[in-house]
C-alpha cells in the first residue's frame, strides 16, 4: 500500500537504500513512444549520490536497467520496468543503532505502524527510494514534450536564510545546471555552497526551498473537486522525503494582498489566445490549469542525520544519546531539484492522458 501513484500514468516504486535494488513498474505510458536508457540517464546522474563535496559521500552509479516496455527504442504500450542496482550499500554502518530511534527519522512511526522496520539506512522510507521517482518522471517528461511541448525546470531558491533573486520565466536549464548547488542565481550559489559546507563541518545540517517552474502547460488540466491540479502537485512533492511545505503562485504571500491586487486580469494576445496579464495564480484556477506558467515551491527540512550528540531513546524506552554515522547529505536540496521535476511531470503527464481520454484534446 501507498507505494503506487497516478491514474492513467502510473508508477509503482520498489526497494530500499541498502537492499540489492530499486526501481520502478511505469504502467500505461502509451506506445511509439521513442524512448532511450540515456534519456532516463540524465535524469538519474542529477540525482545520484556521490555527485559533489555538499552531497552524500556514497558513490552509487544508478545505472539504470530498462527491463520491459521498449522495443526498437519505442515504448510497447506495456509496463516499463527500471532497475537500478545498489552497488555501494553498507549496511553494517547502521549496527550500532539498530535498536535506537534517530530524531527526526521514521524509526518510530515505522515500527509503530508496522511492528517491524528495516533499520539499514532507513529502508524504504531513505531518499534512495525516489530513484524509481526520477527514472519514471523522465519517461513522463518526455511524453509531456512529445504531446504539449510542456517544460519542467526546478532549481534551488533557498537554503537556510539565503535566498536567490530568480525569474521563473527566464530560468534555463544550463543556468540552473552551472554549479553544484544548482541555483540559477551565479552569487547567491556560491554563498549557499559555502554555507553548507560549514554545516557539512561542524557535523550539522540545513534546509530550504526548491522552486519550480512548468511551461507550455495546456489549458485544462486538472479535475474538480478533490483532484485539482494544485492539489495533485501539493500531495506528489509533499510525498518526497524531508519535505515539509507547498505553495503555488503568490501562496502565503498572497493572503497580504487585497482582491484588487491579487486578481490576474484576462486579455487576448496577438493571437487571440486568451491570457492573464499577471500570473499570481501561479498558472492554476479553479484547480484547472489556465494556460500560464505553472509555478510552484516546495521546503524542505535540515537533513536529519547529522554527527552532533542528540538525545533519544531505544526501543525500550531507556534514555540514549546518539551520534550517528553513516554517509548523508548535509543538505538536501541540491539532489532534490531533480526529484521535485519528476514528480511535476508525473502529475502533468497523468492529467494530460486524463484530459485526452475524458475530452479528446
Amino acid at each position: 500500500m501507498g507505494s503506487s501513484f497516478g491514474q492513467l500514468f502510473r508508477l509503482s516504486t520498489f526497494g530500499e537504500s541498502h537492499g540489492g535494488a530499486v526501481g520502478v513498474v511505469v504502467d500505461g505510458c502509451p506506445p511509439r513512444l521513442a524512448l532511450s536508457v540515456e534519456e532516463i540517464q540524465r535524469d538519474l546522474d542529477r540525482r545520484r549520490p556521490g555527485q559533489s563535496k555538499i552531497t552524500t559521500p556514497r558513490d552509487e552509479p544508478d545505472r539504470a536497467e530498462i527491463l520491459s516496455g521498449l522495443f526498437d527504442g519505442q515504448t510497447l504500450g506495456t509496463p516499463i520496468a527500471i532497475i537500478v542496482r545498489n552497488t555501494d550499500a553498507r549496511p553494517q554502518s547502521y549496527e550500532n543503532f539498530k535498536d535506537t530511534f534517530r530524531p527526526s527519522h521514521a524509526d518510530f512511526t515505522y515500527e509503530a505502524k508496522y511492528g517491524i522496520r528495516n533499520w539499514q539506512g532507513g529502508g524504504r522510507a531513505s531518499a534512495r527510494e525516489t530513484v524509481g521517482r526520477v527514472a519514471a518522471g523522465a519517461v513522463a517528461r518526455k511524453l509531456l514534450m512529445a504531446l504539449a511541448h510542456t517544460e519542467v525546470i526546478a532549481w534551488v531558491k533557498q537554503i537556510y536564510t539565503l535566498s536567490a533573486t530568480v525569474d521563473p520565466s527566464k530560468v534555463r536549464v544550463e543556468d540552473v545546471e552551472a554549479n553544484i548547488v544548482r541555483c540559477p542565481d551565479a552569487a547567491t550559489a556560491d554563498a549557499m555552497i559555502a554555507r553548507i559546507d560549514a554545516a557539512r563541518r561542524a557535523g550539522d545540517s540545513l534546509g530550504g526551498i526548491v522552486e519550480c517552474v512548468c511551461r507550455n502547460v495546456p489549458a485544462g488540466l486538472g479535475e474538480p473537486v478533490f483532484d485539482k491540479l494544485e492539489a495533485e502537485l501539493a500531495r506528489s512533492v509533499m510525498s518526497l522525503p524531508a519535505s515539509k511545505g507547498f505553495e503555488i503562485g503568490s501562496g502565503f504571500a498572497g493572503s497580504q494582498l487585497t482582491g484588487i491586487e491579487h486578481n490576474d486580469p484576462f486579455t487576448t494576445d496577438a493571437s487571440g489566445r486568451v491570457r492573464t496579464t499577471t500570473n499570481r495564480s501561479g498558472g492554476v484556477q479553479g484547480g484547472i490549469s489556465n494556460g500560464e506558467d505553472i509555478v510552484f515551491r516546495v521546503a524542505f527540512k535540515p537533513t536529519a542525520t547529522i554527527s552532533q550528540a542528540q538525545d533519544t531513546v531505544d526501543r525500550s524506552g531507556n534514555k540514549v544519546t546518539l551520534e550517528a554515522k553513516g554517509r548523508h547529505d548535509p543538505c538536501v536540496l541540491p539532489r532534490a531539484v531533480p526529484m521535485v521535476e519528476a514528480m511535476a511531470c508525473l502529475v502533468l503527464a497523468d492529467h494530460l492522458l486524463r484530459q485526452r481520454a475524458q475530452c479528446g484534446a
